[in-house]
């Protein structure tokens, strides 16, 4: 039966990578997958904080949610009262 193990770990010097796994015996014959993080990938929020603009109204957004400043929209209704009427 296979087994697998997943790890992450960083490259050392050299290009060296060491994957502790006490649970393979020593002289097991094993294969090696290498999957590579792409280095300059971002998330959404490090994105969207790029533009000064978005950075001001995110931060505004957020102060105003911690403060309990909240909008709530009862989507039902939303599309009723609004969408509806705006299709004919």
């Amino acid at each position: 039966m296979l087994k697998s193990l997943k790890q992450k770990v960083i490259v050392g010097q050299n290009g060296k990578i060491e994957v502790p796994a006490t649970e393979l015996i020593e002289g097991t014959t094993v294969e090696i997958i290498i999957l590579v993080e792409p280095e300059n990938e971002e998330n959404e929020t490090t994105y969207l904080l790029q533009s000064e603009a978005n950075k001001k109204q995110l931060l505004k957004s957020l102060e105003n949610a911690n403060q309990g400043n909240l909008i709530e929209v009862d989507l039902d209704e939303y599309e009723k009262n609004y969408l509806c009427s705006r299709s004919v």
